[in-house]
This record gives C-alpha cells, structure tokens and sequence, in this order.
C-alpha cells in the first residue's frame, strides 16, 4: 500500500515512519499536495502547537488538498487535534474535517499539565480501529489540549476529566496518543488504520 506521512514540522515524523516499517510498510513523506496523489492512506503527525502546525500546512499549501482528501487520514497526537474545527490554543481555525473545538486540559490538584505517561484507554463505541485492543489496554500520551466526547470518539482516556483518545468521523481517525510509542496496542492500531475498509 502507498501510504504518505506529512511532513508538517513534527518532531515524531521519523518515529511514526519507523513504526510503519516495523509493519511491513515503507512510507513516502510528503510535503506538498503532490505528494498526496496516489496514495492509499495518509498520516498526518504532529508534536508542537496549533497555530505554527496550520501556518505550515498553509504554507505548504496543504490545507484545501487535506480537506478534499479521498484517501483515509489518521492524525496523531496534534495531527489529530487539526482534524477538528477549532483550537483553543492561539485560537486557530483547524481542517474541520471532524466536529468540536479543541480545548486545553482543566489542571487539577494531582492532575499535571502537560499529560505525559502511559493511561487507560475506554472504548466508547465500535470501530475497527480497536480491532485486537483488549479492555484495559494503555497507550502513551504528550498534551496539554484535547478533544471533547462526542459521537465520534471512538475510545476515551481520564486525565482530570474524560478526553477523546481515538476518534473516527468516516475515513477521517485520530489518535490522541503516540502508536508509535504504545507498544503493541499502537502498533495494532496503526495496523488496523493500513487494514480496515472504509
């Protein structure tokens, strides 16, 4: 399969790559909406903020092309947060390829901000996404803004409050976490996102 993982300036492109061949699959990045012609799936990765990950993608000229995409889209970590509406953070307007406005972790006493470490991950809904992810399965967080539960949360995860830790609107998945730091449940969930039907 030809699967494009966007250069948008994040620090985990080359981890994300990694974990692709780690299945079998040797990944092109791209940069631009070329890039995006022929491919079966797309990844897009992102570690950073909002506001600067949209100004790249503007300025790649990626934005419209993303938003037209035929080919399924996974996000991660803040790849995933830009397939929303909106973000809280600097008050940016995303790709609005799925419902909701991205908003910043409520801080708590004993709850740290950013939320960093491995957590629970809930299961809110069906979707081949979770295909072979057990109840109880964990998987590695780096954020301090998240998605609210709507009905495309897919799995949820508790940190001060329930947050969206995959999400599917059609051919458009997110994952909140990093899959490619999640061990097995990641890379079955990577897996699932190469192999699932839509």
């Amino acid at each position: 399969m030809d699967v494009a993982v966007i250069d948008a300036g994040g620090a985990n492109l080359g981890s994300v790559c990694y974990a692709l061949e780690r299945l079998g699959v040797q990944p092109r990045v791209v940069a631009d909406a070329a890039g995006l012609e022929g491919a079966g799936r797309v990844i897009l990765p992102g570690v950073g903020a909002a506001p600067e990950a949209m100004r790249r993608l503007h300025a790649q000229g990626l934005v419209q092309p993303l938003r037209a995409l035929q080919a399924p889209l996974l996000g991660i970590c803040l790849g995933m947060q830009l397939l929303y509406e909106h973000s809280q953070e600097g008050d940016v307007e995303c790709l609005g390829l799925v419902s909701g406005t991205v908003r910043k972790l409520p801080a708590a006493p004993g709850i740290r901000v950013p939320h960093m470490g491995w957590n629970v991950l809930r299961q809110m809904r069906p979707s081949p996404l979770l295909d072979g992810v057990g109840e109880g399965a964990s998987a590695y967080f780096v954020h301090s803004y998240a998605a609210p539960l709507t009905a495309d949360t897919v799995a949820a995860s508790d940190h001060g409050g329930l947050f969206t830790a995959v999400v599917q609107h059609g051919r458009h998945c997110g994952a909140q976490f990093h899959p490619e730091r999640s061990a097995t449940t990641g890379a079955r969930i990577l897996r699932n996102f190469l192999e699932m039907e839509f």
